[in-house]
């Protein structure tokens, strides 16, 4: 991609803007004709919403909307909706033992209603932030109750082709993660970005407690999880790594549940285990960029059994630097749109579809506009992070690249306009080998549709935006 080395959270006001008029109408249209009884919003055909049977894993991005809606305008409708729907739908997903995805679901709500209660931005009820505190603490630890382990014991870091071991950062221990909704065998990068609900939950005083009352630490189970997702997920060019490019991200690790040895890299969604499915990297990016943020509000102390903060911030920022300079310079076209998969069947006949911006329309192959909102948010959000630590040339490569996507999904072709279409951000893919995604008559591939994880990351990359451009910021920490 061509970063815009120009480009300001000022001078992408108008569109955030516009984001945020379009994204009222979207919540408003879904709200009056969605049925709860079909189940949950996941993506549009035909402009519409529909239901996917796999896992409700997007409710939370439906009601979270409403709430990041309000933050941003103040309407109290939109809170009163964020509040109410959450109240009365959300309280399966806390106790829901079956998914990966507790980060999606319970803190796009719970935590944001947390966040906007503690950030004064709805009036303060004690009774209602220990509802919302407690739903966060007991999601964190069903969350981190679905954990298997790995054969490994000894340390591991990205920087040194072995063990960590030659003069490099001492390393991690890859001993185990938190499984896939596939089971036990099953290591998922999306998990990544559920991590949010081990160290919330962890920040609120709270631990999963285990047989013999043994209470299981949820802040080191998160950096376990880390740990092994960098080790087996993403890919850095060197020792085991030696034959892959530095960043590529596989969508599934396996196990070997009979004594936790890795077998193979998987895939469910992506084209094959040795190429990139865009939208499990862009979680990869987005995932250790929001852990680092949180690294920076506990105390060296709480690091020290896992190995230590300088090894954990290290393993961290070498995984989420490495899934984005891949990004960046390996498989997103030329405005900083991918498409679903870094080498699917048909990516040659694109051409060198890198030095043009991203065509959702092709013949060949789609793009897929929900992994770039992920992305721009982690990149901003690394950007972010390394200039605190007094990085500037890396700050500003991250910033200005998030920001530079961010400018193109706020205008058409990507921004949805029709006030007829009930999605937000259009060309969205959500499970290309399953053939789930609504194909148009006269096109040869998906396009012109939304899903509900799309939507709510275009709408928090908006609000991020905005904020920064008012000297803000926003987080969950």
């Amino acid at each position: 991609m061509k970063i815009n080395s120009q480009i300001t959270p000022q001078k992408l006001l108008k569109k955030t803007e516009r984001v945020l008029e379009l994204a009222g109408r979207k919540i408003r249209s879904i709200d009056a004709s969605w049925d709860s009884a079909q189940g949950t919003p996941v993506f549009t055909v035909k402009g519409r919403y529909t239901s996917r049977g796999w896992t409700e894993w997007t409710q939370g991005f439906q009601f979270g909307m409403a709430l990041l809606q309000y933050d941003a305008t103040g309407e109290e409708a939109f809170l009163a909706l964020g509040r109410e729907k959450t109240l009365r739908h959300m309280a399966s997903h806390v106790s829901h033992i079956g998914v990966h995805d507790h980060g999606f679901n319970n803190v796009s709500t719970y935590g944001n209603l947390r966040r906007l209660m503690l950030e004064g931005a709805m009036p303060f009820n004690q009774d209602e932030l220990n509802y919302a505190e407690l739903a966060l603490k007991v999601s964190g630890a069903v969350q981190a109750a679905r954990h298997a382990t790995t054969d490994q014991r000894e340390p591991w870091s990205p920087r040194t082709p072995k063990t960590g071991e030659g003069g490099g950062c001492r390393g991690l221990v890859p001993s185990g993660y938190l499984y896939s909704f596939n089971g036990p065998q099953s290591l998922f990068a999306d998990t990544i970005r559920s991590l949010r609900a081990l160290v919330l939950a962890h920040s609120l005083g709270h631990a999963l407690m285990g047989e013999g009352d043994r209470r299981i630490n949820l802040l080191h189970r998160a950096v376990e999880h880390a740990a092994t997702t960098a080790r087996y997920n993403v890919f850095f060019g060197q020792g085991r790594d030696a034959y892959d490019v530095r960043g590529r991200v596989a969508h599934e690790s396996i196990f070997n549940r009979n004594d936790g040895q890795f077998r193979c890299p998987s895939t469910q969604q992506g084209y094959s285990p040795f190429t990139t499915w865009t939208r499990g990297a862009a979680w990869i990016i987005c995932g250790y960029a929001e852990q680092l943020e949180f690294l920076e509000t506990i105390g060296t102390g709480e690091l020290r059994a896992v190995g230590g903060r300088a090894a954990v911030a290290d393993l961290y920022l070498e995984t989420a630097r490495a899934a984005s300079d891949y990004y960046i310079d390996g498989y997103s076209a030329l405005d900083g749109v991918p498409y679903w998969d870094s080498a699917a069947l048909n990516t040659h006949q694109l051409g060198d579809y890198r030095a043009h911006p991203a065509d959702p329309y092709n013949a060949h192959e789609p793009v897929d506009s929900s992994a770039a909102a992920i992305a721009a948010q982690g990149l901003i959000r690394l950007g972010t992070y390394l200039k605190g630590r007094g990085d500037e040339a890396g700050a500003r490569r991250y910033f200005q690249a998030g920001l530079t996507i961010a400018d193109t999904l706020f205008a058409e072709p990507y921004l949805s306009t029709d006030p007829k279409h009930q999605g937000l951000l259009l060309h969205s893919v959500y499970h290309r080998p399953n053939g789930w995604d609504y194909v148009p008559k006269g096109q040869r591939i998906p396009c012109g549709e939304s899903s509900m994880w799309g939507d709510y990351h275009a709408l928090e990359l908006a609000l991020l935006i905005r904020r920064l451009s008012e000297g803000e910021y926003y987080t969950f920490f």
